[in-house]
Formats: structure tokens, sequence, C-alpha cells
């Protein structure tokens, strides 16, 4: 049988507000009751009901954390950044996998809120009215983590992603490298439209023309990066260079391309995009935007704790620093 806070204060001959006071850290216990109360604690194997002390105290000291792919090496990077701040702050994390679709995410968040969690952090695709409803309404505070809210009146922690890939995308201009072409994770997010605007910023100020036959949209997928290069390999006029939104596409793309017998870079150069670890696996070794994926979670829940423990928070949309790592994919 479970046992209970009765049977241990039953057991020390004291009451159960005095093993509340134990458990809790309260200090108005005397050396040797506390002593003897832990004594019985461990004897008996007590272990505090986490949820009856929430009740209590109108904590759980838990947070939900939705994510559209945990077994992405983004996210669990991201993740990681997540659960080590949540620990710092002695905060439990669940960890929910939403497969970035959009009814599975508003069933996850009201999962979440069931839970009496005290905060969530969110990372998905597109935050829709329905996203939105469902924040507004939720008596716990919502930090995004890598995902964009056009309206920003969600709390959020993201880079600059038109930033970040006008950059990739000028070096390759600047390098004259004629009509680099461009493979995206799809269109239905406002982070990859942000990125595809960074994109056609570099070329519209190179006066470079778009071609609509060089741009690809894949799925952030390795598979994906594999059909894109296929594609930009059928073409008659093939891309000199190729700017990729995700690392993981872009090794699909390198191989793609070497797969059919052309070298990287001295064929075609291949841009990244994220830094993980999969950038300095390949061969070559890939150049990219390096996004810090670790900091994005830590920030993120340092901010959600700022929220639930109600303390001041000077910029509640957050743009950490982005930078180009150049490796041996590019020339």
């Amino acid at each position: 049988m479970t046992v209970t806070i009765y049977d241990v204060a039953r057991e020390a001959n004291v009451s159960m507000a005095t093993v509340s006071r134990v458990v809790n850290g309260n200090p108005n216990v005397k050396p040797t009751t506390r002593k003897k109360v832990l004594a019985t604690i461990e004897r008996l194997g007590y272990r505090p009901n986490a949820v009856a002390r929430g009740l209590a105290s109108k904590k759980t000291t838990t947070v939900g954390a939705i994510i559209p792919d945990i077994s992405s090496i983004f996210f669990s990077e991201l993740a990681r950044g997540i659960e080590d701040i949540a620990t710092m702050y002695k905060y439990n994390v669940i960890l929910s996998n939403s497969d970035q679709n959009k009814d599975k995410e508003l069933a996850l968040i009201n999962t979440m809120l069931e839970k009496q969690v005290d905060g969530i952090l969110f990372m998905g695709g597109t935050i829709t009215e329905e996203h939105l409803q469902q924040f507004n309404t939720s008596n716990v505070p919502i930090v995004l983590a890598a995902t964009y809210d056009d309206t920003k009146e969600l709390a959020s922690v993201n880079i600059n992603y038109e930033e970040a890939a006008y950059e990739a995308t000028k070096h390759f201009v600047d390098k004259g490298k004629k009509n680099p072409a461009y493979v995206g994770g799809g269109e239905d997010t406002s982070i990859n439209e942000h990125k595809f605007a960074g994109y056609k910023r570099a070329l519209a100020e190179a006066n470079v023309p778009i071609k609509e036959e060089f741009i690809v949209q894949g799925d952030y997928s390795y598979e994906s990066g594999l059909e894109a290069a296929k594609q930009l390999a059928a073409l008659d006029e093939k891309p000199e260079a190729i700017f990729v939104a995700s690392d993981e596409m872009a090794l699909g793309v390198i191989h793609g391309v070497q797969d059919m017998g052309y070298n990287v870079p001295n064929d075609v150069e291949i841009f990244g995009f994220d830094n993980t670890r999969l950038a300095t696996m390949v061969r070559p070794t890939l150049s990219t935007v390096v996004q810090p994926m670790y900091d994005i979670g830590a920030v993120a829940m340092r901010l959600l704790t700022k929220f639930m423990n109600k303390e001041e928070v000077a910029e509640k949309n957050v743009i950490l620093p982005h930078r180009i790592e150049l490796r041996n994919s590019t020339l």
C-alpha cells in the first residue's frame, strides 16, 4: 500500500504539519525532530504526493514543452537547453511530440493545461488564430521557442531568420554565383517565409532575377533534400550554388548530388542552416548559419520562469545573435 504523510506522522510520533514542514524544507523544526522524521521517511519509503502539494500551493513546479519532432537533432538540442534551465530552477518538464500537426498541437496545449502545468513552452509551425485564442485564454504563461508569432503578442525567443538567410545567400552572390537555388522547409510557416524573404532580398539587391525552377520546397527532412537534389539536377541549366533552409535537408542535397556524380563544392556549393552536429559529420563539412539551438531553449525556459514567478521582464520578444560558419561545402 502507498505510504501516506499520516503513516510517517504516526510512526515518528509527530503531527502531520511537522512532517509537511520537514518535507518542504521549513527551517522551523528542531534538528532532533527533523532527523527523526527523515529517518522515518527513509524507513517507510515515503514519497510526497506532488499532485496534492500542487493543489495546496497552486503550483505543480511542472512545465509543458510541446516540440514538433523530438527525434530531430535541432529540437533535441533545443530541448536540452530547456531541461538544463528547468532543472536549475527546480521545475520538471513534460515533453510532448506534436508532429507539427495543428490539431495535435491544439490538443496537447489543452492537455498540458488540464495537467495544471505552471507554464508552457511551445515550438511549432504557424501560429494561427486558433493557437492565439487558446493561448490567450490560458491561465498560465506561454513562451514560444524557435517559433515566430507575426503579431508579437506572445513571448518568444528566436534569431533574425530573414537576415540570416540574406547573409547566406549574399555569400554566394558576392562570389559571383549565378542564380543560387533555394531549398525551403515548406511554405506554411512564418519562419520559412522569413528565410525565403532573406533569399529574395539578397538576389534583388544584386539585380539577380529569381528563377522559379531554382526554388524547391522540402519538409526539413533528409529525404526531401535528396528529392530536391534530383529535381535541381534534372534542369537543363543547373545551379552553381544551393542555399538550404536546414542542415538535415542540406545533407540530403549533398548526398543527392554526389550520388549523381557531381562534386561538392567544385561543381555545386551548398549552404545549410542551423549548425547542428550533422554539419561537421558530413563530408565535405557543411557551411551553415549558426543558430544557437541550446541557447534558444535555455533562454526560453528562463523567460518562462520569470513570468511564472512574476519577475520583471524587460523584453518579451528576444532575438539571439546568429553567425555564418564557412566550411568545406563552399569554396
